[in-house]
Parts: C-alpha cells; structure tokens; sequence
C-alpha cells in the first residue's frame, strides 16, 4: 500500500477518533450534498454582504468563489469555516446544521493567504499540532507527519522554523497541517495570492495533485481569474452579495451569462455598434461578445476568409500591439469601438505595426448574447 493510500485508509489513526455529533450522521452522509448554503443573508448592520445564498456543493468537488472586492465571497467562506454567522438561512454540511457549531466543531482543514503557521513552532511541530489537538498518540503522529512531509516535499526541512522557509515552502507546510487530520472538507482562502507567478503556477499543480489524491471537498475562494479556471470542477461567481452565475469553468468563460462575468472572466469584445454588425432589433435586448482569441487579425489586401459567408468581417487601425511571449495582443480601433485580439505567435506570422490598417473576421457562431 502506498504512503498517501495509507493516509486515507480506514486505519488512520484520526479515523477512529470519536466523530463531531453535531455535524456527522453516517446515514445521512452517505446520501447528502457536502455542503449547502440555504437562503444565506449576511448583514453588517444595515448593509447585506451575502444576500439569500442558496448553493449546493457535491461530494469530493473543488468549487471556487470567485469575485471582485466586496462580492461576498470571503464573507461565504468565513461562514462555512464558523468564523463568522448568518443572519438569516442555514448552512449545511453532510446533511446536518452546523449554524450552533463552532468553528473548533467542523471537520475542516483551513488554508489562510498568510498561511497561519505558528512562528515559534518547527516545520514537524507546525503538522503535529491539530493531530495532538485531537488526541492522537505521540507514536502514532510521528509516521503521519513524515508522511506528510515526504508527500510535499518537504522530508528534509522538518526542523525548521515557518521564517526560515520560502513563501512555496511555507505553503505545503500549510497545505499539510490541513490535510494531515484528514478532514473531509478543505477550506482555502485567497491560497496563493502572496506567491510571485512562477510559484502560483507550481502550486497550483501541487494543489491539483492533492485534490486528486485525497479527494477533499474543496472550496477555494480567489479573485484571480486565472487561478479558479485552473484548479475548479466548477465556479461560483458572485457580485453583490449573489450568485451571477455557477457553472463549470469551460462553460463560464465560453458561454458566459452576463456583461459582468465576461469581463471579469477574462477579456470580451462586446460588439455594441453598427460598425461591428450590430443591430439591437436583431439581439432583442441582447448585448453580443466575442472573446479576443477567436478574433483573427490579417492585412487588408490578404486572401478572403474561407468562412467568409458565416463571419463578420471589418477592417480597423491598429492602435497597440503587446508581444507576451506565446501571444501578441492587438489593440485595433474599429469605428468608435476599441477590440482586442490575441493572436498565438508563430513562425513566419505577419507582424502588425501601430497606425496600420488591418482586417478583423470572427465566426458568427463564436458570438454569445449577453445580458447586462
């Protein structure tokens, strides 16, 4: 059997633990959504941060809550992890209120954004802690804490203090203490938001592997786009204390609902003016979008499109183009209208310069109709 297979097995010493009564009913576990917010409100006095949150998480997903400043996500998260209580509405884990159980009642391991590691603790008594919280013997902890250590590549730097490790590093070891417990739900707040992006991208393949691995329900609230499209089975985005559109994330950024998630979402031409084809009678109230990559950009004197009779094709000025690497993204002023095109670099591709006239097509059937 190997080490993370035995971290998970029914012989793990904090599966026999006593369960939480509060929140643990083996009948209804085996039948109930993970977690469920039920017509949640949150006032802070007279402003509403989170308003009739109604959401059902499924079994071993990774959901995340994702939103601008002041949208209600953290404020979601901090009331399934008990630090903060609703207003109105009841939140659910395994079929069971948890609205009366403190935070220190829910079987819930917690990832903050500044890892919360005990400073004047070492690396192996920074994973010891929340086992002998639970009563976990010394001889027991000890293998589970190697383990853990060797599953994050952190075997080596057990004796060292949380100051005397880089922010990745400090990361697994967070990462760690909340699995190490072997709760069935995974609470990550803003997880890599004080990492540079080389090590964001690093963590979140890591995270990825853990979830695979130990199976966790996991809910991750971010504000980086980029993030939740990598790591998510689906995405909440939220605006205003509500739920603007749940979904999983291929569909979110394709297909998204409104004027706010497409924005925010990603970048989104919308296609709002007689310039661009557009004509309101046609849309009914409808606002067009197209997202930037499937906008192609040519020289105006190049060979028609072969899709020609299924485009929508405009010639414009290029007013910026951006070299990033894998992609060029060109700023091009149609009419009164500003589009943007990522195109993927590649050999022997034709470079557009500032002031120059282009041609822009896109496929009809690319363009979603949003509302506002």
């Amino acid at each position: 059997m190997s080490q993370s297979a035995h971290l998970r097995s029914d012989d793990h010493p904090v599966a026999k633990l006593p369960k939480q009564p509060a929140i643990k009913d083996e009948n209804l576990e085996d039948r109930a959504p993970a977690i469920e917010f039920r017509d949640v409100t949150k006032m802070y006095g007279p402003v509403a941060a989170v308003t009739e949150l109604s959401l059902t998480v499924r079994r071993g997903e990774f959901l995340t809550i994702l939103g601008p400043s002041g949208s209600g996500k953290t404020t979601a998260l901090m009331m399934l992890a008990g630090f903060e209580s609703p207003t109105m509405g009841d939140i659910l884990i395994s079929g069971k209120s948890v609205a009366a159980v403190p935070s220190y009642g829910r079987d819930q391991g917690i990832v903050f954004q500044s890892y919360a590691l005990f400073p004047h603790l070492t690396v192996r008594r920074n994973l010891e802690f929340p086992l002998e919280m639970r009563g976990v013997k010394a001889s027991e902890r000890a293998p589970l804490v190697e383990r853990m250590l060797k599953r994050v590549h952190l075997d080596s730097f057990g004796e060292r203090m949380p100051s005397q490790l880089s922010g990745g590093q400090q990361q697994r070891v967070a990462l760690a203490r909340a699995l190490i417990a072997d709760p069935p739900i995974l609470l990550l707040d803003e997880p890599l938001g004080a990492l540079d992006r080389n090590l964001r991208e690093q963590m979140q393949g890591e995270i990825k592997g853990l979830h695979r691995e130990f199976g966790k329900t996991t809910i991750c609230v971010t504000h980086d786009q980029e993030e939740a499209l990598t790591l998510s089975d689906r995405i909440v985005v939220m605006r205003g204390g509500k739920i603007e559109q749940l979904d999983t994330p291929e569909a979110l950024y394709d297909r998204p609902a409104t004027r706010f998630v497409a924005n925010f979402l990603g970048e989104a031409n919308v296609l709002d003016s007689p310039e661009l084809g557009f004509n309101d009678q046609n849309f009914r109230g409808k606002v067009p979008m197209v997202r930037p990559e499937r906008v192609r950009i040519s020289g105006v004197n190049s060979p028609a499109p072969a899709e020609l009779g299924q485009s929508q094709v405009v010639t414009g000025i290029v007013e910026e183009m951006i070299y990033a690497g894998p992609l060029r993204k060109y700023q091009v002023r149609v009419g009164d209208k500003s589009l943007i095109v990522r195109q993927h670099v590649a050999s022997g591709q034709e470079v557009f310069a500032p002031g120059g006239s282009v041609r822009l097509d896109w496929l009809r059937a690319d363009v979603r109709l949003l509302d506002e």
